[in-house]
């Protein structure tokens, strides 16, 4: 089969390259699927970099999220057949012609999705789901803080908060234009805060008469830890999904902690079980998944696609996400790039 690559398994950007693997040989309860979409993510990048190592068992191909149509099923598989049109996550293997996944990690694709618009949705959703769901356990009527708002995750986040009945949604980014667009589009952000230019814990005490956020989802670390703290009410919950500013905090008041009674928890995806994926997967599709529609959809939630490249132009689209460049895709859903 044709598949992306990576010239001595990792480096810059000029040693991706398009070119033949072997097709994948399925094991019990797995399903190959012939790809006709996948997204692009940070971790990605991380992984071509030589920086993130793959999940025991998963394949060194890049590439977590994808759809296409079932092409076999395998021994043990009961929910799909043949050319039913799927989409789901991996541990690797995306960036090909074909896959072979667990089938708890497929899921049907809805009629009203395209393909691309499918593939934009494993990652972020399952990822903002287990920070804003199953971790901060979001409640009608509560406040919640999402940094790097303009991120996929973010802005999956955003929306999910909403339909939840959340009252105040704050999202921070680095400057207005991310900002208004979240804070134009349906079910965006109630309130938005320049964290280049204002103090966010001070405009969350501000927004929320001094209550604070009862759910932070934080991407940054060390550089707004004591201001997450600050912004968190009583009994309130953070979720840390990265450490884009760095992990050492030298000092800080611990006292925060204990007499607000606040829960911090860490989280990766990719590396749970997959039994845990599964079964956030199968939470995920009852609870959402009917109300995900296209940017031009009814639907209550939407995914955006800044643009669609030709798996031809892997490096474009490596370099664009990896400087910033694809605004309304970087900063909103994975890039798609679609195999002919």
């Amino acid at each position: 089969m044709r598949a992306i690559l990576v010239k001595q398994g990792k480096g810059p950007i000029e040693n991706l390259y398009l070119g033949d693997a072997p097709e994948p040989v399925l094991q019990y309860g797995q399903i190959l699927v012939k790809i006709k979409a996948f997204g692009l993510n940070r971790m990605d990048i991380l992984q071509r970099e030589g920086k993130y190592p793959v999940p025991p068992g998963a394949s060194e191909i890049l590439g977590v999220e994808f759809s296409g149509t079932v092409s076999q099923v395998g021994e043990g598989t009961t929910k799909f057949k043949v050319n039913d049109e799927v989409f789901g996550i991996a541990g690797g293997g995306a960036y090909a012609e074909y896959i072979a996944v667990d089938e708890t990690h497929l899921l049907p694709k809805p009629s009203h999705l395209s393909f691309t618009d499918a593939a934009s949705i494993p990652e972020v959703f399952l990822t903002a789901y287990q920070a804003l769901i199953t971790y901060g356990e979001v409640k009608a009527g509560e406040n919640v803080l999402i940094h790097t708002a303009a991120s996929g995750v973010g802005i999956a986040a955003i929306q999910l908060a909403r339909v939840k009945g959340a009252q105040a949604v704050i999202g921070t980014a680095s400057n207005k234009e991310k900002l208004n667009w979240l804070l134009g589009i349906p079910n965006g952000l109630t309130n938005g805060v320049n964290y280049t230019t204002q103090n966010f814990a001070e405009e969350v005490k501000k927004i929320t008469e001094d209550k604070g956020v009862d759910v932070v989802i934080d991407f940054v670390g060390q550089s707004h830890w004591t201001k997450n703290l600050e912004s968190l009410a009583v009994d309130g919950r953070m979720t840390m999904l990265a450490m884009l500013s760095g992990t050492q905090v030298s000092e800080f008041n611990l006292a925060a902690i204990l007499y607000k009674r606040l829960r911090i928890q860490g989280s990766t995806l990719r590396s749970r079980t997959r039994a845990y994926q599964a079964d956030l997967i199968a939470r995920f599709t009852r609870d959402f998944l009917e109300m995900i529609t296209g940017k031009d959809g009814q639907g209550p939630i939407k995914t955006y696609i800044h643009q669609v490249y030709s798996w031809k132009d892997i490096q474009e689209a490596h370099r664009d996400m990896e400087g910033n460049q694809t605004m309304y895709a970087t900063f909103v859903y994975p890039t798609l790039l679609s195999p002919k």
